[in-house]
C-alpha cells in the first residue's frame, strides 16, 4: 500500500501548490491551462488504448463493454446525478474538473496495473511513476479549478486500495496475471478520451454514464473462468 499512499500524498501536495498559484493567474492563463488538461486527457487516453489494444485477447470486448456499460449508466443517470451533486458544491466547471481529474488519476494503466504489481510482487515502480505524473497534473487542475480538486485524493486511495486488496486476496487467480488489467486499460483509455473531449467543449459524451463499462471485462473473465 506504500505506493498508493505516496500517490495520494502527491495529489494532495499538487492540489495545494496549484491552489496557491491560482491566485496570481488571470482568466486568459486559466483558460490556457484548461485547454492543456483537455489535450493531455486526449493524449493519455489514446496512449492507453493504442498501447494495450494489440495485446487484447478479445478485440471486440471493449465495444461490448462500452455498449452495455453505457446503457446501464444511462439508465441509472450516473453522469447527471454526480454532476448535479458537484454543481451544488462548486458549479458546473468544478464538477467537470473533478470528474476529469478522477478519471485521469484512476483509470489508467499505471493506476490499475500499479496496485496489482504492488500486491503480487511488492513492486511499486508503476505507482511511483504515476505519483510523479499526478503531482504535476493535480497542480494544473488546482490552478484551474481550485482547492476542491483535493477530493480526488481519497477517491484515488479507495480505488487503488480496492484493486490492491482484490489482487492480494486473489493472488493465485490467473485473472490478475495481465489479461483483465489489459482490457480495463483499453476501456479506461476511451473514457479518458471522452473526458478530454468534454474539457475542450468538443463533445459532452456524459462520460460517467460509461463507468459501468469497467465492470463488463471483470464479469466476462469471471464467467469465462467457470468454463
Amino acid at each position: 500500500m506504500l505506493g498508493t499512499l505516496v500517490n495520494t500524498a502527491c495529489i494532495v501536495a499538487g492540489t495545494l501548490i496549484g491552489t496557491f498559484f491560482k491566485k496570481g493567474l488571470g482568466e486568459k492563463y486559466t483558460k490556457t491551462l484548461f485547454n492543456a488538461m483537455g489535450l493531455a486527457s486526449l493524449a493519455l487516453g489514446a496512449h492507453s488504448f493504442v498501447q494495450n489494444m494489440p495485446k487484447s485477447e478479445f478485440p471486440v470486448l471493449f465495444i461490448l463493454s462500452l455498449a452495455l456499460g453505457g446503457l446501464l449508466g444511462t439508465a441509472l443517470d450516473l453522469d447527471g446525478k454526480v454532476k448535479r451533486l458537484l454543481a451544488k458544491k462548486g458549479g458546473d466547471s468544478f464538477a467537470k474538473g473533478l470528474i476529469s481529474a478522477c478519471l485521469l488519476y484512476c483509470i489508467g494503466t499505471f493506476s490499475i496495473v500499479g496496485p496489482v504489481l504492488s500486491a503480487l510482487q511488492g513492486d511499486n515502480t508503476f505507482l511511483y511513476t504515476n505519483s510523479t505524473l499526478d503531482l504535476v497534473t493535480s497542480t494544473v487542475f488546482a490552478t484551474t479549478y481550485g482547492i476542491g480538486m483535493i477530493l480526488a485524493a481519497p477517491i484515488l486511495f479507495c480505488w487503488q486500495g480496492a484493486i490492491w486488496l482484490a489482487a492480494t486476496l486473489a493472488s493465485s487467480s490467473p485473472i490478475f496475471q495481465g489479461a483483465l488489467v489489459n482490457e480495463l486499460a483499453i476501456v479506461g483509455g476511451i473514457l479518458i478520451i471522452s473526458s478530454g473531449l468534454s474539457i475542450l467543449d468538443i463533445k459532452d459524451c456524459k462520460t460517467l454514464n460509461y463507468i459501468p463499462s469497467l465492470l463488463v471485462p471483470i464479469v466476462w473473465f469471471l464467467v469465462k473462468g467457470l468454463f
